[in-house]
C-alpha cells in the first residue's frame, strides 16, 4: 500500500500520525528510545504475521480438497 493511499484512507490511525510527526525536537536519547520501542513493535509484527500467514496456508489446504 502506497503511504499517500494509507494517509488518505486512515487519516486518524496512530501510525500516520506517527508518521507524519517532525523529528526534529527530539533529542539523540529520545529517537534511540523511539528507535527502540518502534523495532519491538516491528518484531511484534513480523510474529503475528507469520502465524497469519501459517494460519491462512493451514485453511487454504484444508478447503482445497
Amino acid at each position: 500500500m502506497d503511504l499517500d493511499e494509507l494517509f488518505a484512507k486512515y487519516p486518524a490511525d496512530p501510525l500516520v500520525q506517527l508518521m507524519r510527526q517532525d523529528l526534529d525536537p527530539f533529542s539523540v536519547e529520545e529517537l534511540e528510545a523511539r528507535q527502540a520501542a518502534l523495532q519491538t513493535e516491528m518484531a511484534r509484527i513480523q510474529e503475528k504475521l507469520h502465524s497469519a500467514v501459517k494460519v491462512r496456508a493451514c485453511a487454504d489446504a484444508l478447503f482445497r480438497k
